[in-house]
Formats: C-alpha cells, structure tokens, sequence
C-alpha cells in the first residue's frame, strides 16, 4: 500500500506528468486558507479512496488468480497420476523381449 501511495505521491508531484485527476480541485484558486485546507483535505480523501478502491480490485484479482492456480494444480496432479497409470498399464501390456 505505501508503494502506491508513493507512485500516485510521485505522478501527482511530477511537473513534466501534469494533467488533470478527474475528481480532484485546483486548490490553488482558494485565497483563503480554510477554504484552501478544506479544498486539500477533499482532494486527499478522494486519492484515499481512490486507492482503497484500486487496493480492493487488486486484492479481487489477486484472490481470483490464486483460485485459478490452485485449481488448475489440482487437475494437472490428476493428469500426472492419470499418466503414471497409463504407463504402468502400458509397461504390463507391453510383451517382454526375447532372448536369443
């Protein structure tokens, strides 16, 4: 979590990547200093949650990810046991050689 907070802390500080966040004020149009505060307090609350939002998914598709390894684990450890059976039954079908 403080790797993105640093990442967005760096993009938002950077002067060569300024653009426009939507959802946050330009705070500095205030001339008053509470209102100014007030207008920064906002814009920090709304990067929190942006990032809560972005920390949710990711842990989301993260939990998916480890459901889809640990599933397909499972099939692959049927799909060695199935061929180990396979070559075993092949081993015993298999007539021995002759010896001369």
């Amino acid at each position: 979590m403080t790797r993105a907070i640093v990442a967005v802390l760096a993009l938002l500080a950077s002067p060569a990547l300024a653009q426009d966040i939507r959802g946050l004020e330009v705070c500095t149009a205030e001339k008053q200093m509470e209102r100014r505060t007030s207008c920064l307090q906002a814009n920090t609350d709304f990067l929190q949650q942006a990032l809560d939002r972005h920390q949710r998914e990711s842990r989301r598709q993260l939990a998916a990810a480890d459901a889809e390894v640990a599933a397909l684990k499972t099939r692959l450890a049927k799909l060695e046991e199935e061929l180990a059976e396979l070559k075993k039954a092949a081993a015993a079908s298999k007539p021995a050689p002759d010896k001369k």
